[in-house]
């Protein structure tokens, strides 16, 4: 029988906060209890905000916490070569297409839209869907901007991909505490149709979080997620993905959120939450994990 395998995979554009302590020990007592492995793959894609020095002080923090590294570490940003040949697979397919409407113009065109009283589609996260260069350009714009160095984003075309899967399409939810972790995963309907043409790479960045996630996640055989409940509705487009990309489907599991004071989740701009700041004002692990709801 296969041993479970979690994973733990931050971005070292910030330190590590209070949310991700919880994530990270849940994945690491999880492999435990379920004699499985536990890895820490490292999220890098934006290079421009993560830095060498903000890695080796996540690892410090992880280090603090008492969780060892699995060597070696996979890193994103030694992986682009593999999310460009996911992406030209998806692109013979016929299922992506340039995008060149900039944010600032979806924006102003989602606000004259809504000032007819009618509300624009949103995704679970709450941005506003897509709407198709056509919608806002003329087609002179269209192929002035395809023919230039302007900015754009490659989109995946939901409507040709639902269409070529064929089918509904479910993900296997299990629990992700105690003794829910050993309960049988229950299946959940995917919706990825509700996130709309959603980016797939950019001009300047070869790959986006939800390419790269999907492909990582097989390279390393992991068979359980197990990540944040703000994650839960992008399953859906995880799934698909696997789907189109002939990848194994892993358990999902997805954990509680911890809130700061204005009933937001965490951001690792709230320095006060911040691992590495509560470490220097001398929290112990065990007031840490108290904290946390360990």
């Amino acid at each position: 029988m296969t041993k479970p395998v979690f994973r733990f995979a931050p971005s070292p554009n910030g330190h590590l906060h209070l949310g991700h302590a919880l994530s990270a020990l849940l994945n690491a007592r999880a492999a435990v209890a379920l004699s499985g492995r536990f890895l820490v793959r490292v999220e890098d894609i934006d290079q421009t905000r993560c830095t060498p020095e903000l890695e080796q002080e996540m690892f410090e923090d992880l280090a603090w916490l008492g969780l060892p590294l699995d060597e070696p570490v996979l890193r994103q940003s030694e992986s682009f070569p593999r999310y460009r040949d996911a992406l030209e697979r998806l692109q013979d397919m016929g299922l992506v297409y340039p995008a060149y409407l900039t944010r600032a113009e979806i924006k102003a065109f989602v606000a004259a839209f809504e000032t007819g009283g009618k509300a624009w589609p949103r995704d679970p996260d709450g941005a506003p869907l897509y709407p198709g260069d056509a919608a806002v350009l003329s087609a002179q714009e269209i192929t002035a901007r395809s023919g230039s160095d302007a900015p754009f984003a490659l989109r995946l075309d939901m409507v040709k991909a639902l269409e070529r899967i064929g089918g509904p399409l479910c993900w296997q939810e299990a629990g992700a505490e105690g003794e829910a972790l050993f309960a049988p995963p229950v299946a959940v309907v995917a919706d990825p149709a509700a996130w709309g043409d959603v980016v797939l790479a950019r001009k300047d960045t070869p790959t986006s979080y939800h390419l790269s996630v999907v492909v990582d996640d097989a390279r390393q055989n992991i068979t359980d997620v197990l990540r944040g409940r703000d994650l839960y509705h992008a399953t859906g487009v995880h799934r698909l993905l696997q789907e189109l990309l002939g990848l194994p489907e892993p358990v999902y599991r997805h954990h509680r959120l911890i809130l700061g004071e204005d009933g937001r989740k965490l951001s690792k701009s709230n320095r006060d939450t911040s691992i590495r700041a509560l470490r220097a004002a001398g929290m112990s692990h065990a007031e840490l994990r108290k904290r946390i709801g360990l």
